[in-house]
């Protein structure tokens, strides 16, 4: 009997082809087969040809930079961190030293560039009415355009000019996947009926965001089936981690839960309205005030925003054994221009950007920011049992009927009503897997008097005070996973570290502080989507798959009971 080619690959190899993985973030989009070693990774964006006499509009391609009207206090919050590392020691024991900026600019105000040979490309020729992902890029700005990205800020950017209702976010979203596995993976729309999907989510979530994104993916798309798995867990099992304090830190976002056994716990999750786009702004504007020669550079040209990024990505650093000044070179290469090569030097400057994520103050450049935390449920007018509704039946077992859950019709029995009343003992309420009902015992996140928002180690600190007992917190201060593209800085994870084991309460301080940057040597901007990648081939995972036909007829209330995460 002879068998087939395709006979030495092993089921789950042929079941992961089939499983498409989607991790949307407000600045790029992670996506690609489970079977697939690395994502596609593109810029989350599209762009839509303007109707004649439309409203011009693009959303920006990073945080926008505010008028400030505190620029003193700026300039002081800059200052302290600069007098924080000269006080700083080397590695050798030697006392750091720094050169004052006036002498940096004196230099980069000197620089001429030298024009380059090369060709600096040309703009695309749109054939169509939409473009989408990197493609943007390239799209000249005198064309028609209107560009819209779907997340901002880690959630839907939704907002009151064109294209930001709700309708458009998830027509937008709809675009762009739907393009991107028809041309990236040659998988036609009439076909995502044999592929299943799994969407990585916010730990910190929308109720109605996810409704939508279940009915956009099942039904609009048109996939077998489905499931979503929150961002933070994803990271655990990326890592091969258990457990972990998960800090992430994404582009517009940084979030930090602690996860265990696969269970984001409610009360430890917030998201902090700044990320690596917000640390790019602050790298720029230290730039500026050393006479950054590239001085036609605007924040408003999406093609000078990605060059301050790879400056951030190339230049900026915690290594507080590189003292005094750099000489750094880089090039300009952009459509319509020469492209030309520049040397600047740069100073501390470059560890002063990252060390924003310790000093939020430096974060008022791109206008003030907002704390959110998992609110819980008020209800679903589509999900009439909800966990209200659930709390308010799931009483203790009474006599005689074996410890069995009433049933609706004794619910609304007169009989049943009277016999609680006559049987106050009996009225205690159960509640397995919920989130906890609103109380003083849960503690709202705060911050400092005055403070709109609190830095990185501040937010670990609180997270970790809210897991719900003394050993796990003492698990999460000894297991902190640092994942996202927005902290890749070498050096900073012993910053964290060394700002943490400061404050970090006298009942723990003998746990072993362990700080995880890059697990499996991999890249921590794919660390989530890998572990959705691993879930979904795991066997249990055939319990979380929710099909068209299950969707259609249950709704939300199938999320409640499928979810992999309290609903």
């Amino acid at each position: 009997m002879t068998l087939s080619t395709n006979s030495d690959t092993p089921p789950e190899q042929i079941h992961s082809k089939s499983i498409i993985v989607i991790h949307p973030g407000s600045l790029n989009l992670r996506i690609g087969r489970a079977s697939d070693l690395n994502p596609l990774t593109i810029l989350h964006a599209i762009a839509r040809r303007r109707l004649p006499n439309g409203h011009e509009y693009n959303d920006p391609f990073l945080p926008e930079r505010v008028e400030l009207s505190q620029s003193n206090e700026f300039e002081e919050t800059r200052l302290a961190v600069s007098h924080t590392l000269q006080s700083c020691l080397q590695s050798d024991g030697r006392r750091r030293y720094a050169t004052p900026p006036q002498q940096i600019a004196a230099f980069n105000r000197r620089v001429q560039p030298e024009p380059l040979e090369a060709s600096g490309g040309e703009w695309i020729k749109p054939e169509g009415d939409l473009v989408i992902g990197n493609d943007i890029l390239r799209l000249d700005p005198l064309e028609n355009f209107n560009i819209h990205f779907p997340y901002k800020r880690g959630d839907f950017n939704i907002h009151s000019g064109p294209g930001g209702s709700m309708t458009a976010v998830l027509a937008d979203l709809e675009s762009i996947w739907t393009y991107v596995l028809e041309n990236n993976f040659q998988i036609s729309k009439l076909d995502l009926k044999n592929y299943k999907v799994v969407l990585v989510i916010p730990d910190v979530y929308n109720r109605m965001y996810l409704r939508e994104l279940m009915y956009l993916l099942l039904c609009k798309m048109g996939f077998g089936s489905c499931f979503l798995v929150q961002d933070h867990v994803a990271a655990t099992f990326g890592s091969g981690l258990s457990y972990a304090c998960v800090v992430d830190v994404g582009d517009q976002k940084t979030s930090v839960s602690c996860v265990e056994d696969g269970i984001c716990h409610p009360n430890t999750r917030v998201r902090l309205e700044y990320g690596g786009g917000d640390i790019t702004q602050i790298f720029f504007w230290l730039l500026q005030k050393c006479a950054f020669p590239y001085k036609e550079c605007a924040d408003t040209n999406k093609l000078d925003t990605m060059l301050l990024r790879k400056l951030k990505e190339d230049f900026c650093h915690v290594n507080l054994d590189v003292c005094g000044s750099q000489e750094k070179s880089f090039m300009l290469k952009q459509p319509g221009k020469v492209p030309m090569q520049y040397t600047i030097q740069v100073g501390d400057e470059c560890i002063i950007a990252p060390l924003s994520l310790f000093n939020p103050e430096l974060f008022g450049i791109t206008g003030p920011k907002q704390l959110h935390t998992q609110k819980i449920s008020t209800g679903d007018p589509e999900d009439p049992h909800d966990e209200l509704y659930l709390r308010d039946i799931r009483k203790k077992g009474m006599a005689g009927k074996e410890n069995l859950e009433p049933s609706a019709s004794d619910l609304l029995s007169e009989g049943y009503l009277e016999s609680q009343q006559n049987n106050p003992a009996d009225d205690d309420i159960v509640v397995d897997n919920m989130e906890p009902i609103p109380s003083a015992s849960v503690r709202e996140f705060v911050t400092n008097p005055g403070q709109q928002i609190f830095g990185l180690d501040q937010a670990v600190l609180q997270s970790i005070d809210r897991c719900p007992s003394e050993d796990l917190k003492r698990k999460m201060y000894g297991c902190i996973l640092v994942v996202g593209g927005g902290m890749k800085f070498s050096g900073i994870a012993t910053w964290l570290q060394n700002r943490i084991s400061l404050q970090i309460p006298y009942l723990y301080r003998a746990e072993q502080l362990d700080i995880i940057t890059n697990p499996r040597d991999m890249d921590s901007a794919m660390v989530a989507w890998k572990g959705a990648c691993i879930m979904s081939c795991l066997e249990t995972a055939h319990e979380l798959w929710i099909n068209q036909d299950e969707w259609k007829k249950c709704g939300v209330r199938i999320l409640r009971e499928r979810a992999p995460f309290t609903w």
